[in-house]
């Protein structure tokens, strides 16, 4: 049995197409998106046309939903972590294997510690997912599954590839997460414009933003010795003067950045919209966290933090040149 531990976004779509396609699976989480689960079951769109129904799900709301579990894919909120692994280590056999797909490049770690006898594996999911409400949950961006190769995930890989979700296994997982969170940094960007991804990266201001926040990262990555995988066309250590282009030549150079599906957001957008404190400290202020241990600042990043924080408690939108001003 496959449990998923943390079904909001993430977890009820990767854990539905499973289902849909034959996997069983128990889903662990919150009872607002039980009682929407329960009312309307699952639905799974993404933006190349798939339409999967899953009718008969089991969701459950406590920590013994996953008892027993064969496999467990974590995906809570980065700050729920360590939470969710001393409640694992109270309801999972020691032979359980633990995938983090969560944001951020330190969960794995945590659970790994708190969860000695398992087997726990860091992974990361590329693609967004909006939840649209009565049991929809979409896909708006292309990706596959990433995960640190282990043969623990060997009897797995049928049912991912099944689902149309196949693991990408990797010797090194931290270059392919760095990456992800390089491309994160753009959540709270997306969060503060207020806009669809399509129509935000549409804009040099917002864009402006975002190749700051990346290029002030990949200074302090190539400090620290760490070289991010290269998850586009664009290798990363360019990508930030491509974002900095014209319109017109963004749209001609960089056409598959803006083939995002029009419905997608970020998740911090929908954590915003829905008054929940945000990932901002496991993604920006991972590079704070970054640049304090090399004895530096970041202060792009900083003030990206700072704004969301602000954002928390008094919303506001913001037009791409006022918020370039601010953190410029």
């Amino acid at each position: 049995m496959i449990a998923v531990y943390g079904a909001g976004g993430i977890g009820c779509y990767v854990g539905g197409r499973l289902a849909a396609t034959g996997t069983p699976v128990t889903f662990v989480g919150r009872p607002r998106t039980a009682d929407e689960v329960a009312a309307h079951g699952l639905r799974l769109t993404d933006y190349l046309g798939a339409d999967l129904q899953v009718a008969d799900v089991r969701f459950e709301t406590t920590p013994a939903g996953a008892a027993g579990a064969d496999l467990v894919l974590v995906t809570v909120k980065s700050a729920a972590t360590s939470q969710a692994a001393d409640e694992l280590a109270e309801v999972l056999p020691p032979d359980a294997v633990v995938v983090s797909f969560q944001n951020g490049v330190r969960n794995a770690e945590v659970l790994r510690s708190r969860l000695p006898s398992q087997v726990v594996v860091a992974g990361m999911v590329p693609f967004n997912v909006l939840n649209r409400g009565g049991g929809v949950f979409h896909q708006g961006t292309e990706g596959k599954l990433d995960v640190q190769r282990d043969p623990a995930l060997a009897p797995y890989a049928e049912a991912f590839e099944r689902a149309g979700l196949p693991l990408t296994q990797h010797d090194d997982v931290l270059p392919v997460q760095w990456s992800k969170l390089l491309l994160n940094l753009n959540n709270p960007i997306n969060a503060l414009s207020n806009l669809p991804l399509r129509d935000e990266l549409s804009q040099r201001a917002y864009r402006r933003c975002l190749a700051a926040a990346q290029a002030e990262a990949l200074e302090l990555l190539a400090a620290a010795g760490i070289r991010p995988a290269q998850l586009l066309a664009v290798p990363m250590q360019r990508f930030p003067a491509v974002l900095r282009l014209p319109d017109f030549l963004f749209r001609r150079l960089a056409s598959k950045v803006l083939a995002v599906d029009p419905l997608a957001r970020t998740s911090m957008w929908e954590d915003l919209e829905a008054g929940r404190p945000t990932e901002i400290d496991y993604l920006n202020g991972e590079v704070v966290r970054l640049a304090a241990s090399l004895g530096r600042t970041a202060p792009v990043n900083a003030k990206l933090v700072s704004l969301i924080r602000e954002a928390e408690t008094s919303r506001r939108t913001w037009a791409g040149p006022d918020l370039l001003g601010s953190i410029m």
